[in-house]
């Protein structure tokens, strides 16, 4: 008789002997085998779908004989009896170990690179401190290199103390090793403001300065660098005002007028996008001030590489008296900004020009009889009606405080008190003394507003209808100007904000 058993550790392990010897309680050991091989032996019948079996076969005797018996031939035996879902199983568990292998060697993979990533780092850092010169720059290119994309990069070279021997490279008097740690030190600090701060804090800018000043014919490579680093340092406001205080802002300002034209482009962006952010402190504003940063910005208006940038810097500079003062003295300053307001192509800079001049009204009743001899009135009527949301509200305030100023005019020239309140509504001057002569030349006055907003809005519309009907490839004779003008007559402003 044959007797199968499920393969366990004990049926693996030992083996009874015959009836006789079991009485004496004593076991024999069919086979010795390793930890190892236990194992393989465990895997190898997962691996075949735990269809390995063990099977006793007693003998006439009564002694007991062991053999096991290829899997393929239990399988056919028991293939009834054992339900399927036990293969299944079998493969899922089989999944679950290579998983877990697979996982075990992808870790053990990362944590070998991760620890010659750490090796690389200090073995650069070294070098960053040896006193050959070829070794600092070629480490300060290697730190340039992996910090340009890598953010633990540029924390971990910070952590080795990479930053200190950067800065002390740049006393050297080799042009290449400057630039080497100048862009090395530029993406250190790229999306990581502590190493900002403790760039500024090795004495950076200082050092940056004494290479400008101390070298008429610096080297265009060296002074783009440079550029860039101050761009990238003043973007944490802790360092605005240290960078705008040590003399950096001259240097800047003298970039952008590059009147040989022997820097890139790249290098006015870079200079202009670092003096909108050094301008953003008010401290720093008196120091753009006293450059010539005033008449470049509005001379220059017109490039649109430069003009929103520009736009923007100027509407720093209006936060303080002093550089209202600067931009209204400037010759044709209004003229030059109101134009910005008719460029429709461009709802940035309008919004932009538009908070300027709103500023510079709101302060000053100078500047904004000013506004008024420059034409500002028409266009701000037109981006009531065109212009975007906010460009809309501003250009609504800027009207309201010129209608102020006109009213207030009004009741100065027919003698009422000038203390009392001013509305905004013509039904609201009401003067018993005033003749109905009076009465009929202040309607007038207050109607001109209300009637040049109506001229513009049957142009408008007049101007729209013909849009669509080139738009639609239409003949022009097809709806003359007169008919035009018979849909647009009955448009009304109650649309406006007044």
């Amino acid at each position: 008789m044959v007797k199968c058993e499920r393969n366990n550790v004990g049926s693996v392990v030992f083996d009874r002997v015959s009836t006789s010897t079991a009485a004496c309680g004593n076991f024999r050991l069919r086979t010795s085998f390793s930890a190892a091989s236990f194992r393989k032996k465990i895997f190898d019948a997962v691996s075949c779908s735990g269809s390995f079996r063990y099977c006793y076969h007693h003998d006439g005797d009564g002694t007991v004989a062991s053999a096991i018996k290829p899997a393929s031939e239990i399988v056919n035996e028991r293939k009834s009896v054992r339900p399927k879902r036990s293969n299944a199983k079998s493969e899922k568990l089989l999944d679950l170990l290579r998983l877990e292998s697979f996982q075990e060697s992808k870790q053990e993979t990362e944590e070998e690179e991760e620890k010659e990533d750490q090796e690389e780092f200090i073995c650069v850092v070294k070098k960053l401190q040896d006193d050959d010169l070829v070794k600092k720059r070629a480490a300060a290119s290697r730190v340039r290199l992996l910090t340009k994309e890598d953010a633990e990069a540029r924390e971990t070279f910070a952590i080795l103390g990479a930053i200190s021997p950067l800065v002390g490279m740049l006393d050297l008097e080799d042009d290449e090793s400057k630039i080497a740690s100048l862009y090395a030190l530029l993406n250190l600090g790229i999306g990581n403001d502590m190493n900002k701060a403790d760039i500024v804090k090795a004495g950076t800018v200082h050092k940056m300065l004494k290479l400008i000043e101390s070298d008429n014919s610096i080297n265009p490579c060296v002074s783009e660098a440079i550029v860039a680093n101050f761009l990238g340092l003043s973007a944490l406001d802790n360092n605005k005002l240290v960078i705008g205080s040590s003399g950096a802002i001259p240097f800047l300002v003298k970039n952008l007028y590059d009147p040989d034209k022997k820097g890139s482009s790249q290098v006015k962006q870079d200079a202009l996008r670092a003096l909108y952010n050094l301008s953003i402190f008010p401290s720093n504003v008196p120091f753009i001030l006293e450059t010539k940063l005033i008449p470049f910005l509005l001379n220059s208006m017109g490039d649109m590489e430069v003009s929103e940038r520009a736009l923007s810097i100027l509407s720093n500079v209006v936060s303080i008296p002093e550089g209202r003062e600067a931009i209204s003295t400037f010759p044709d300053s209004f003229a030059i900004v109101i134009d910005v307001l008719n460029w429709g192509d461009s709802p940035g800079c309008q919004e932009k020009a538009s908070y300027i001049l709103m500023a510079m009204a709101h302060k000053s009743y100078r500047d904004r009889q000013a506004m008024i001899e420059a034409g500002i009135s028409s266009a701000l009527l037109e981006l009531t009606l065109l212009g975007s949301t906010l460009t809309q509200k501003r250009a609504s305030k800027i009207l309201q405080i010129l209608r102020v100023d006109k009213e207030k005019e009004i009741s100065d020239d027919y003698g009422w008190n000038s203390s009392a309140p001013i509305c905004g509504g013509s039904s609201s001057f009401t003067n018993p003394i005033l003749g109905s002569a009076e009465v009929e030349g202040l309607d007038d006055l207050v109607s001109e507003e209300k009637n040049a907003v109506k001229q513009l809005v049957l142009q408008s519309l007049q101007n729209n209808m013909r849009r669509i009907v080139r738009r639609a490839n239409l003949p022009q004779d097809l709806v003359p100007s007169d008919h035009l003008k018979s849909l647009t007559s009955s448009s009304t402003s109650r649309s406006l904000p007044f």
